[in-house]
């Protein structure tokens, strides 16, 4: 019988975030012996990674940093909530962070095929997918530029890593204002920065719809562009972040909080897990 114990298994689990039984087996096969077991389980995962390319990785966490008019978002994917909220996945987001910092990753495709150690990103992910055992993908990478920007992180559940991720830049006003919209963006996932962004197929499409809810609605034929622009409007200012209704004073909007503050927002990025 091999000689270890259940906190060998857990300690095993702890450095792997493989499944117990897998650890289990591992010291089985390895006689007890830890380092020899995270082997084993490296190499019987690298056999699994084409095998996990198909599973769904929903879960994970988004980090982020920004300084100096530069701020770079990050998704990180795995299976469970387990895995994500792991030491070693969380220390690998920062690793993969830091490194799209490094090159000014503005997408997830350019990150994954540059070098990290002399290695492709896709393959650094490839090696934890085997330790791990779980697929681990780079969902999405966003980079924003400005005068000023800042980050904000949130938390859905205490016992998870930040769920959402947002950056904004702004010009003039200052960190407090920067950061209170960031928290906004959070809150009210706005698509869009101003109503020119949002592509116009998509607001006529809301206009077709308007006008077709309304007269199925029986609304009189002279009222209609009256009721269908009213409805356009309503589209923007749920969707697009200049013009919802401040988080912390609904009478305002977002952009008149900013002119009152004497700054211009200027760009942002929002990123929620799984969304």
């Amino acid at each position: 019988m091999a000689n270890y114990t259940a906190a060998d298994i857990k300690k095993l689990r702890e450095l792997t975030a493989a499944g117990m039984l897998d650890c289990k087996k591992a010291l089985d096969e390895a006689d007890g012996d830890i380092a020899a077991a995270q082997e084993i389980l490296r190499v019987k995962g690298l056999k699994g990674v084409t095998k996990r390319e198909g599973r769904s990785a929903s879960n994970g966490l988004v980090t982020a940093v920004a300084g100096d008019g530069v701020g770079t978002l990050l998704e990180l994917n795995c299976e469970t909530d387990f895995v994500a909220k792991g030491d070693r996945f969380i220390a690998l987001a920062a690793r993969v962070l830091d490194h799209a910092v490094a090159i000014g990753a503005t997408d997830a495709a350019s990150l994954l095929a540059s070098e990290l150690d002399g290695q492709p990103v896709q393959v650094v992910l490839d090696e934890a997918n085997a330790t791990i055992g779980e697929k681990i993908e780079v969902r999405r990478v966003a980079r924003v530029t400005g005068d000023t920007v800042v980050s904000y992180l949130h938390k859905t559940s205490p016992d998870l890593p930040p769920q959402i991720g947002v950056l904004v830049a702004t010009s003039g006003g200052d960190d407090t204002l920067a950061r209170d919209v960031a928290m906004h963006v959070a809150a009210f996932s706005p698509t869009a920065l101003t109503r020119a962004d949002i592509p116009a197929e998509t607001v006529e499409n809301e206009r077709r719809i308007a006008e077709a809810t309304a007269r199925e609605e029986g609304k009189p034929e002279a009222a209609l562009p009256r009721i269908i622009e009213g409805r356009v409007t309503g589209y923007f200012k749920e969707n697009v972040l200049l013009d919802q209704a401040f988080a912390k004073d609904q009478k305002q909007s977002v952009a008149q909080v900013a002119a009152a503050a004497g700054a211009e927002i200027t760009g942002f990025a929002r990123f929620r897990v799984g969304h």
